[in-house]
């Protein structure tokens, strides 16, 4: 009696047959996965596009158009790049304005001030965060208070104050009212927020080295409050960049006059603005502070992230 014997290379034919589906399969899949993915990815950066175009479009506007002639700028239909560039505009800004000298006074003020708020606001925050004493937080809730209290509403009384002192017409008012101001209350909430989450062991390892109150702040803690410090500098300096109220009524001379002051008096014989020349000033003072923000945004916004981690 014949028997029929299965073929061995049948039986090995089935297995790898099943398992080159299998990867078919799996590659087919993942060829779906990777469409679907960069369908996505493709969709949001589309959306993210749209949303920044009401953000970017005046910018790019104000650029191009600081190198058009008047006429250009009010044309229709309005036009993306000039038809006849000029850098005149830029000419006039420092024929018609002392705009070096005014540049100067707007970038040394911005740092004297985010140097003095860095220091003020660091050891308020630290004492704040680490010194406990009667009251300290009821004291916390006075100085937080000061947020609440337009700048308009102290600019009478501190003109008088330094009337009285002579000091109208210099930039000491407004190194001062700024550096101690509603900056440096926001940047000693930061700072404290940033210290208390520091580990206490830290200190109280310093603390067995020999180091004092004072040492501990200026060697242990200050280096690690690197990020909230970068947050502080960079949130201070834009404030400062954009003061208006505060030099139009301490600052009487053209001399002395900052940025955004300055920016208001590009007139013709007219009183009316010229603005090919408004604008070219204006991106001559905002944009330097755009590309810092943007290449320190990373640090802006880490130092933001470390101060709400405990408090």
């Amino acid at each position: 009696m014949k028997t029929d014997i299965p073929s061995t290379t049948s039986t090995r034919e089935r297995p790898a047959t099943a398992e080159v589906s299998a990867d078919r399969a799996l590659s087919e899949e993942s060829r779906r996965r990777r469409r679907r993915s960069n369908w996505r990815y493709a969709a949001f950066y589309a959306a993210m596009t749209v949303m920044a175009v009401p953000f970017v479009f005046p910018t790019w506007w104000m650029i191009t158009s600081s190198f058009k002639p008047i006429q250009e700028i009010f044309s229709f239909p309005p036009r993306l790049f000039p038809a006849e560039p000029t850098i005149q505009p830029y000419l006039d800004v420092f024929e018609l304005q002392p705009f070096g000298q005014q540049y100067f006074n707007s970038v040394y003020i911005a740092v004297v001030v985010t140097l003095g708020t860095m220091l003020v606001s660091s050891l308020a925050g630290y004492a704040f965060a680490r010194i406990k004493f009667p009251g300290a937080n009821a004291l916390f809730l006075v100085v937080l208070v000061g947020l609440l209290i337009p700048a308009e509403v102290t600019i009478v009384p501190l003109f008088q104050i330094f009337n009285s002192l002579g000091l109208i017409n210099t930039h000491w008012p407004i190194i001062l009212v700024t550096t101690f101001g509603a900056p440096s209350v926001l940047a000693t909430f930061i700072m404290r927020q940033f210290f208390i989450a520091l580990p206490v062991e830290l200190e109280e390892a310093a603390r067995i080295d020999g180091l004092g109150r004072f040492g501990i702040w200026w060697r242990i803690a200050m280096p690690l409050a690197k990020p909230a410090l970068a947050a502080v500098a960079i949130f201070t300096f834009l404030h400062v960049w954009n003061l208006y109220l505060e030099p139009t009524v301490y600052l009487l001379s053209p001399d002395l006059f900052t940025l955004p002051q300055a920016l208001t008096r590009f007139v013709d014989a007219y009183g009316g603005p010229m603005w090919n020349v408004q604008l070219a000033a204006a991106t001559m003072t905002a944009v330097p502070v755009l590309l810092v923000f943007i290449v320190a945004q990373r640090q802006f916004v880490e130092g933001l992230a470390h101060t709400g981690l405990k408090g």
